[in-house]
């Protein structure tokens, strides 16, 4: 009888993740020893659709779907954060002239 709370585990985070997807979000702030912005990338989530009206099969698939979107997604958009930052970082070097 231990697989109900381990289903009932996975199925709550399948919905809690569900829909969401991750897109790469820049920021900048002022750095007063170099005296440059910087800029640096963030994930954000963001909630695609609710799963309304959805009955038996049909929503597990749906919910397996939105699972596998989520984790690709992040996957994608973590590795273009990592590249824009390392971009950033080098961009940020060059123009850093200390006081």
């Amino acid at each position: 009888m231990q697989r109900r709370p381990l289903a009932g585990a996975i199925a709550l985070a399948a919905i809690a993740l569900g829909g969401c997807v991750f897109l790469p979000y820049t920021t900048s702030e002022y750095d007063a020893r170099c005296d440059i912005t910087r800029q640096h990338m963030v994930l954000r989530p963001y909630q695609v659709d609710a799963f309304l009206g959805c009955q038996n099969e049909g929503c597990a698939a749906l919910l397996v779907l939105a699972g596998a979107v989520t984790a690709a997604s992040a996957v994608i958009s973590g590795s273009v954060a990592v590249v824009g930052d390392s971009v950033y970082w080098l961009e940020a070097q060059g123009q850093c002239r200390e006081r």
